[in-house]
């Protein structure tokens, strides 16, 4: 729940101090300030953790979860501390499983490090200040600082404004001010001399798949994430697991299950409005898994406010509107005493359970003169979004390039979308191009590594993040265990698929686990929510005063004429119950963009 905040510059000790006490302030940071010097540089730094002998300076907000590996220390700073002054920074780092943000400061060589967890559960800023830098968990607390720009970084406002939520975070280590920057996963910077360098300490490699049987990976997969599971159950407390109708979060509840013998308490969001809702596929878990189940209904809330309220935690805009479900639940968690959330987010990216992830499986399947698009086809077929083989082929045509090996392609359809709603004179969204990485052979490995660093993950990483700790929550996440994903990243792609059937070695590590009903079940409704309905009646004339107002047509983020069809298109599908995709995304982000930059107005030039 603790956040890190601190300032290393050239300054005198009392003027840093106030600076270190304006950030806290900003983020709540209650915990008491440490101080470290050098030959030329000072330290003000706090944190959840923290540390300090005659050498190091050390706040670490999080988790090390393979502590007792190396014997019993008074808190994870402590034991990071003496990590890094046994292997250095890059083989501390190696050494230990965690979700974590952390600052060090080297009194012997002058120098800060700053590093991150290797998946990103735990935030991390930091920006130039008077000869040195600033550093926190929250970007509100350096927005505070003298000389630091508030002015929003237009690429990342005009993405926002009318791409897909998957291109926000193309670029991991820029924030949404100019001034700010963000330290992304599995990195560390030093700084040192007036100099800051960033380097990364671990990424996923091409390394050969496994050639064990299904049934013994199977059980290799099952015991990881057990004991996964068990590492993190020992560092929560009061835990609430959040529960949905698919394979990710019933395969954590069960393990939860396994490895403490006994029911846990879970956690559901349900709608009133049945397009999303999954109570009757949840139902079949509860006799088997479930102490006490709690269901937080969501029927048509205060859009409007309910996003004020989460960009004040967030800091910035909120990717998509399932979670605003996410908020509320959090709200709900905390009033019924519970102390830690538990999830299943990365389940889909580890067992390549997207819907869109099969073009890749196919891909990788033709480059090897496979096929298997039937069985798709047979059990996904949708009204709106149709299968077919004919589809398949429209789609690897857009997404891949089957004459290089591996190599996925940026979905222009999907990035363009709305390209028509933003002004071309505020940012050509035509012109981005989003960064491809092409690290393996393989077309769902790249998709899936993407998901991971640079589309679908960060945001909801950050978004559970900021939505558990603004109600004093810790939460956990499995599945981002680093031994479970570079397992998972071993497995040969059919494992993950068979005659159709996504996510096909997770249902045979479940068997025995999970109840058959739900380990069997093929539907995926996927975690969404129903916010075609929120924008449409008394939130459609909440949006329409938006658009109308003066501060959002003098902002000349959006073409105007092509909102409002987009709008009237919008009323005419959701009204009608047409059979087509509605503008739902669309005006999410519009509504979180235009409050968001509203709040960004509001903060005090210093």
């Amino acid at each position: 729940m603790g956040k890190i905040n601190g300032v290393v510059a050239r300054a005198s000790a009392a003027s840093l101090e106030a600076l270190a006490a304006s950030m806290r302030a900003a983020t709540g940071d209650a915990s008491r300030p440490l101080q470290g010097s050098g030959q030329d540089l000072r330290l003000v730094a706090s944190g959840s953790h923290s540390f300090s002998n005659p050498r190091l300076v050390v706040v670490l907000d999080g988790w090390i979860f393979n502590g007792e590996e190396f014997g019993s220390y008074r808190n994870d700073a402590e034991l990071f501390g003496v990590l890094f002054e046994r292997y250095g920074i890059e083989g501390a780092l190696a050494r230990i499983n965690g979700d974590f943000s952390l600052a060090l400061f080297d009194q012997g060589d002058h120098s800060i490090y700053l590093a991150r967890d290797r998946f990103g559960l735990k935030p991390l800023y930091y920006c130039d200040v008077d000869g040195g830098w600033a550093f926190s968990s929250r970007m509100r607390a350096l927005l505070g600082i003298p000389g630091v720009a508030k002015t929003v970084n237009p690429e990342y406002a005009g993405l926002f404004a009318g791409s897909h939520y998957r291109t926000f975070d193309n670029a991991p280590a820029r924030s949404p001010f100019s001034a700010i920057h963000q330290l992304p996963a599995a990195h560390y910077c030093v700084g040192k001399a007036g100099k800051l360098a960033m380097r990364a300490y671990w990424t996923l490699e091409d390394t050969p798949e496994f050639t064990a049987s299904e049934a013994e990976l199977a059980d290799q997969y099952r015991a990881l994430l057990a004991d996964s599971v068990a590492l993190r159950m020992k560092r929560a407390e009061r835990p609430v697991f959040t529960l949905s109708g698919g394979m990710d979060s019933s395969s954590v509840l069960a393990s939860a299950v396994q490895v403490s013998g006994r029911k846990q308490q879970a956690i559901s969001t349900v709608y009133v409005d049945k397009t999303y809702d999954e109570s009757d596929e949840i139902r079949s878990m509860l006799d088997s898994a479930v102490e006490q189940w709690h269901p937080i209904e969501i029927g048509n809330p205060d859009v409007f406010s309910v996003v004020q309220e989460m960009i004040e935690c967030h800091d910035e805009p909120v990717a998509t509107a399932t979670w605003l479900s996410h908020y509320v639940m959090c709200r709900e968690v905390s009033k019924k005493q519970f102390g830690s959330v538990f999830g299943g987010l990365g389940g889909d990216e580890l067992n390549a359970g997207e819907y869109e992830h099969f073009f890749y499986f196919f891909a990788d399947l033709r480059a090897a003169g496979l096929e298997e698009v039937r069985m798709w086809a047979h059990y996904h077929d949708h009204p709106i979004f149709k299968k077919s083989r004919a589809v398949a082929d429209a789609q690897l045509a857009r997404v891949v390039d089957l004459s290089k090996p591996g190599v996925c392609l940026p979905d222009r359809a999907r990035i363009d979308r709305y390209v028509d709603t933003l002004d071309p004179g505020y940012f050509d969204l035509r012109s981005f191009v989003p960064e491809m990485d092409h690290r393996f052979s393989s077309y769902l490995k790249n998709r899936t590594y993407q998901d991971i660093t640079r589309e679908t993950v960060p945001c909801c990483l950050r978004a559970e993040e900021r939505q558990t700790a603004a109600f004093g929550l810790d939460n956990f996440l499995p599945f981002f265990d680093h031994r479970l994903v570079e397992f998972m990243f071993r497995v040969p792609s059919p494992l993950k698929y068979k005659a159709g059937v996504t996510k096909s070695l997770l249902r045979q590590a479940m068997r025995g686990v999970l109840p058959e009903e739900t380990r069997t079940r093929v539907k995926k409704t996927g975690w969404n929510a129903p916010a075609h309905r929120w924008f449409s009646g008394e939130g459609r004339i909440q949006l329409l005063e938006l658009l109308h107002s003066r501060q959002f047509r003098e902002r000349g983020v959006y073409n105007l004429p092509e909102v409002q069809r987009l709008l009237d298109e919008h009323e005419k599908i959701t009204s009608q119950g047409l059979q087509q995709d509605n503008h739902m995304m669309f005006f999410w982000q519009l509504v979180n963009l235009e409050l968001w930059l509203r709040w960004v107005d509001g903060i005090p030039a210093r």
